[in-house]
């Protein structure tokens, strides 16, 4: 099978556009600013690749996942990273306390994939690639939707990174505590609005 230029770049295109908003693109950028962002990206990117075999390879069978489930754990997840932000800031008592971010691979590549593996399921993006894979070509399609999504992760960790060198780390988990409890009440009320 060759590879369609077009099919590839309309899979790119649409998915990037899709995953920019996305809230797997705001918790990468918050777990990028107390893991190391390569360490991340290496569970995002992981888990976007099981997603994309799996939308491309189940197609139209995804939609009979049992939705509420998947956004209630999610909910659930985004809740968890919330705490976990907003506790790892140290005390306004203690302001020169180190601020300690999880620096091996394991514990970081884990949560980043188990955070996107499951708040995946039924996504958007999701969606779209088994649509685009029955309409376009399943390898095309596989690599565009991987590139896109891998390359949202990758924008999100460098602007986390970034800032996390112009802002006070502190600041930076605070914002990302209150950023993933949004995440937590908007997938709960996606899980109970439709």
């Amino acid at each position: 099978m060759t590879l369609d230029p077009l099919a590839f770049l309309t899979a790119f295109g649409l998915i990037f556009l899709a995953e920019l908003p996305d809230k797997t693109m705001f918790a990468s950028l918050a777990m990028g600013t107390r893991m190391r962002p390569l360490y991340v990206w290496f569970g995002t990117s992981t888990a976007f690749i099981v997603h994309v075999a799996i939308a491309v390879g189940a197609g139209s069978l995804l939609a009979l996942l049992p939705g509420m489930a998947v956004k209630l754990v999610s909910a659930a997840l985004f809740a968890f990273g919330a705490v976990v932000l907003m506790r790892g800031g140290g005390d306004d008592d203690e302001p020169d306390r180190e601020v300690r971010a999880i620096t091996r691979f394991w514990p970081s590549y884990a949560a980043a994939f188990t955070a996107v593996f499951i708040s995946e399921w039924g996504d958007l993006t999701q969606i779209t690639t088994a649509n685009l894979a029955a309409t376009n070509g399943w390898l095309p399609t596989a690599i565009g939707s991987a590139a896109a999504l891998m390359s949202v992760s990758a924008l999100a960790l460098l602007a986390g990174r970034f800032i996390a060198k112009k802002v006070p780390l502190k600041v930076v988990q605070r914002i990302g505590g209150l950023c993933m409890a949004g995440l937590a009440v908007w997938t709960l009320t996606e899980a109970f609005t439709g």
